[in-house]
């Protein structure tokens, strides 16, 4: 707070003073009191109005310094009714009465958006294992009828469950460590387990699938999983139209001191330089997905996402028209590194 916008804000009592001294100086001018007393007695006046002015702007000053101090250090800032300092003003207790009651309102309507939310994510964990069971068994189906016509519905049907599992790990995303289990992780047996989910889209799609994956990590299997089958579907998506090209896609990993990358690399299209950082936006699709591909911007999102809750790194490193590396990092202990 400011002295000028303090003066400001007094300016009625300022005012006031200034008609009570003329007014004072009128009397005595015609009850002939002395100007020698008048005089001592409006410098007095102005002497003791501007100490309370001053002591007035010092305490004012004092007390928004204190709340302006906890409002900038609490986190949850909804509650500075509850932290505001006590004040001998009326008009603050009344004020922070007031904050106090809002805040309270504020509080049980956001508790009650979080109950809604929470129902409508168990309700869509719900619907999404109900409905696996129906892709399971035509699934089971096609794989026991061995035709073009059965081989498309398969391929339809495993994109359906694609989408079906983005819908589970993005109500899921939030509460992940209750779904959590860290266990030594074989990379190249999950590399493995995608192509294979993935087969009848890699034959379709023309693309090669290669896996040289040694190394083990400590981590949630089953959400790398889910990251590396997003990854190998948007390479398969955005290869290459050129028929002389041969698609590939190759999962490998390297070592680097206390720690394992796992990359993900293909010959496709590649990615825009200036559209390299936003990525992992989440709708973010970029040039490529607006070109006919019915991208949702969601894939690498949640990626990105469950990687930050797995303590992994995700980056992506592309040229335009050559291909793109995705780089998992996955950090490990010394104390683990000797074991």
């Amino acid at each position: 707070m400011r002295f000028s916008e303090y003066i400001k804000d007094k300016i009625l009592i300022f005012l006031l003073h200034l008609l009570c001294m003329m007014l004072l100086m009128a009397f005595f001018y015609i009850t002939g009191y002395s100007k020698n007393a008048s005089a001592l007695i409006l410098i007095f006046w102005w002497i003791i109005l501007v100490l309370w002015i001053l002591t007035g702007y010092y305490r004012r000053k004092k007390y928004f310094d204190q709340a302006a101090h906890i409002l900038e250090e609490v986190d949850q800032r909804y509650l500075l009714g509850e932290l505001l300092p006590s004040s001998p003003y009326l008009e603050d207790r009344l004020y922070r009465d007031m904050i106090r009651r809002s805040n309270k309102s504020v509080i049980e309507r956001i508790r009650e958006i979080e109950e809604e939310q929470k129902d409508y994510r168990d309700y869509i964990e719900s619907w999404v294992h109900e409905i696996k069971a129906p892709i399971t068994s035509i699934q089971l189906a096609c794989e026991n009828h061995k035709d073009e016509v059965t081989r498309q519905i398969s391929l339809e049907n495993q994109r359906i469950e694609n989408d079906v599992d983005m819908v589970l790990y993005y109500a899921r995303m939030e509460k992940v460590y209750k779904d959590y289990m860290i266990e030594e992780t074989n990379l190249g047996k999950a590399a493995s387990e995608i192509f294979m989910k993935n087969k009848y889209y890699l034959i379709s799609s023309g693309v090669h699938g290669e896996v040289a994956c040694p190394d083990h990590v400590y981590t949630d299997k089953k959400w790398i999983l889910f990251i590396l089958n997003q990854l190998v579907l948007n390479s398969v998506k955005y290869k290459k139209q050129d028929v002389d090209e041969h698609p590939y896609i190759r999962i490998y990993t390297e070592r680097y001191g206390h720690g394992v990358r796992l990359v993900v690399e293909d010959n496709g299209t590649g990615i825009r330089t200036e559209e390299l950082s936003r990525i992992f936006e989440k709708g973010f699709t970029g040039s490529n997905g607006r070109n006919g591909k019915k991208s949702t911007g969601m894939g690498l999102y949640l990626c990105q996402k469950l990687c930050e809750k797995l303590g992994i790194s995700i980056e992506a490193e592309s040229v335009l028209g050559e291909g793109t590396k995705m780089i998992l990092t996955f950090p490990v202990s010394s104390y683990l590194s000797k074991m």
